[in-house]
């Protein structure tokens, strides 16, 4: 659905992303740079030490949503329990999407 003040979904949003479940050791974070990059999001994905993986990524809002929905799935090795979301201030300061 699209923000009613931008029909085209492409105002630029930014979102931290923590991912839960099984995603570490299962190709989360590179499946998560191909998505990213064929959806023309830039930003990284990491490891967290508590197991989840946190994603930071920038883009027009289609484009966020569409990454938003794949987290929820994940590489088919995943099983994702929940994705927490916070939105942030856009910052134009990352040129590509990459794995930490």
């Amino acid at each position: 659905m699209s923000d009613p003040a931008d029909p085209s979904g492409s105002k630029r949003v930014r979102v931290r992303l923590e991912i839960r479940g099984r995603v570490q050791g299962v190709w989360y974070r590179g499946s998560a740079q191909v998505e990213a990059r064929r959806l023309g999001v830039v930003g990284w994905a990491r490891n967290r030490s508590d197991g989840s993986v946190e994603i930071l990524a920038e883009g027009a809002s289609s484009s966020i949503r569409q990454l938003v929905d794949w987290c929820r799935r994940g590489p088919p090795a995943a099983r994702v329990r929940d994705v927490a979301r916070s939105d942030e201030a856009p910052c134009d300061d990352l040129r590509d999407f990459l794995v930490r």
